[in-house]
C-alpha cells in the first residue's frame, strides 16, 4: 500500500470506508475523509467504556497531547454517563453516542484547525471480538484546500490517532483477559 493510502485509511477495509457515519450528518459538506480501524479482541460491550475515557485523555502520544501525564489505565465507570455537549480530550465536544455502537466527536474551538468531526463505532465481529473503526471528517477553508493542513495534517493525525487507537485495543484486550 502506498505511503498515501496508508495515512488516509490506515486499517480500514474498502467496506468500512464505503459506509455512511454519524460525523457525516456532522460537517455534509467535508473536503477530507480519513479512517483509521483496528480489530480487538474484545466484544464491544467491553471495548465501549474506554471510549468513554477519551472524555478524560487522548491516549495517544502523552508527552505531546496530555501535557505529560499519562492517560489513566483503570477505567472510570462515571465517565460512561454520556451526555452531547459534554468535552472530550479537551477540544472536542460530545455530539452524539449510541452505547455500544459509537461516539462522535466535534471540534469545539476550530482556532488554527478547520471544523472537524470524528465518528468512534465499533462492529461486532463475534461476541468475543470487534472492529473499532474512526472515521476523520474535515472542512477546509478557502485558502486551505491545498495548502499546509492538507499535505501535513492526515500525517500527523495517522500518527497520533494509530497510537491511540492501539492503546484502547490493548486496555479493552487486557480487561478482557482479567474478566
Amino acid at each position: 500500500m502506498r505511503w498515501q493510502e496508508t495515512v488516509r485509511w490506515w486499517g480500514a477495509t474498502p467496506e468500512e470506508r464505503q459506509r455512511r457515519y454519524p460525523c457525516d450528518a456532522v460537517l455534509p459538506e467535508h473536503d477530507e475523509a480519513y479512517y483509521r480501524a483496528v480489530s480487538i479482541r474484545a466484544g464491544a460491550s467491553a471495548v465501549f467504556p474506554w471510549l468513554c475515557q477519551l472524555r478524560v485523555a487522548p491516549y495517544s502520544y502523552d508527552w505531546i497531547d496530555n501535557f505529560g501525564r499519562r492517560s489513566p489505565r483503570a477505567r472510570t465507570p462515571a465517565l460512561e454517563n454520556l451526555q452531547a455537549g459534554q468535552p472530550f480530550m479537551s477540544i472536542f465536544e460530545l455530539v452524539d453516542f449510541e452505547r455500544d455502537v459509537q461516539i462522535t466527536l466535534r471540534l469545539r474551538r476550530t482556532g488554527p484547525f478547520p471544523p472537524l468531526a470524528v465518528s468512534y463505532t465499533l462492529s461486532p465481529q463475534s461476541q468475543a471480538e470487534c472492529r473499532l473503526v474512526a472515521k476523520i471528517i474535515v472542512q477546509l477553508r478557502p485558502g486551505l484546500r491545498g495548502g499546509l493542513v492538507r499535505r501535513i495534517g492526515p500525517t500527523l493525525d495517522w500518527i497520533m490517532m494509530r497510537r491511540q487507537l492501539l492503546n484502547l485495543k490493548g486496555l479493552a484486550e487486557d480487561d478482557q483477559r482479567k474478566a
